[in-house]
Formats: structure tokens, sequence, C-alpha cells
């Protein structure tokens, strides 16, 4: 029981967060984009650290094209890396979640860029529905920090995931061939 309570009382208080917000500041404010983003991430860590999902599905497969990271690059995903260091969010993440070089760290590690991208892939969609929805309702300019804000806070993190999983595997592998 107390499992569903962990899942469920988190996402019932973000939704009354991110209503209480829209109707306080309204859905074309920077306030509620930044709201709505937070509080989906509060929502969907709790179903991932409460169900703990497999997240075995082949789209967490590396594809061809993706493998030395190109597209990656090209998207601009060294300068957000550079940023996540710059404004000291690689520090909390390691001291948090300390990387070591035995293969169950690894895993682990592994399995954790899986989660993050399922997280901000399913917030990536929500915002995306509601920037549209704002967009059509208001007009595209009032809609533009749902479309910033979801690029920066989600975008981003997925292809940052993308990026590193392959590096991962490789270690992992390599590991694995002791």
């Amino acid at each position: 029981m107390r499992k569903y309570l962990n899942l469920i009382l988190p996402i019932i208080i973000s939704l009354l967060v991110i209503y209480g917000t829209s109707i306080w500041k309204g859905l074309d404010s920077f306030l509620f984009a930044w709201i709505l983003n937070f509080m989906l991430m509060i929502s969907v860590l709790s179903f991932t650290q409460t169900l703990k999902p497999k997240l075995a599905s082949s789209y967490y497969n590396t594809k061809k094209w993706e493998e030395e990271g190109t597209i990656y690059q090209f998207l601009g995903v060294s300068f957000f890396r550079k940023i996540l260091v710059w404004i000291g969010w690689e520090k909390l993440n390691k001291k948090g979640n300390p990387v070591k070089k035995n293969i169950d760290s690894l895993l682990h590690l592994e399995y954790g860029t899986r989660q993050s991208e399922f997280g901000h892939l399913i917030i990536f969609f929500i915002v995306l529905a509601i920037n549209i929805f704002v967009a059509i309702k208001f007009g595209f300019v009032k809609s533009l920090w749902l479309l910033i804000l979801n690029l920066i806070l989600n975008f981003y993190p997925i292809i940052v995931q993308r990026y590193n999983r392959p590096r991962l595997k490789k270690v992992i592998n390599a590991k694995r061939s002791l």
C-alpha cells in the first residue's frame, strides 16, 4: 500500500500545483512552463523509482547511426554537456551516484541512462502537447517558454543519454570480456 501511496501522492500534488499555476499565472507564462516541467519530473521520478520498469525495449538499443554520436554532436550535445558541468549538475549527479569501475556499477549506470531517457521522453511529449495547445489557443509567441524549456530540460537530456549509452556499453563489454 505504501508503495502505491509513494507513487500516487506526488502525482496528485504535482497535478494540483500545475493546475494552480495555470490558473494563477496562465498557460503562457514562464513560471507555468518551469513549474510544469519540474512537477512532471517529480511525477515521473516517483513512477520510475517506485515501479522500477525494466526498460528493455529495443528502442534503448543503440542504432548504427548513433554509435559515433555525429548527429548528436551536430545538435550540440557537447555544448550542453559543458553547460551541465558549468552549472554543477555533473558534480551533483556524481556525488549522488558515484561511478565505480566494477561491472555491477556500470550496469546500474547504464540502466540509469535508460531510466532518465524514459522520464524525459514522457515529459517531452506531455509538454509538447501542452505547447501545441497553447500555440493554437494563444499564438506561437505565447508558447515559446514551453518550447524553449522543453528543449533545454527534456530534449537535450534525452540526446545526452542517447549519446552516452553507446560509450558506456563499450566499457561494459570490455569489462565483460576480461
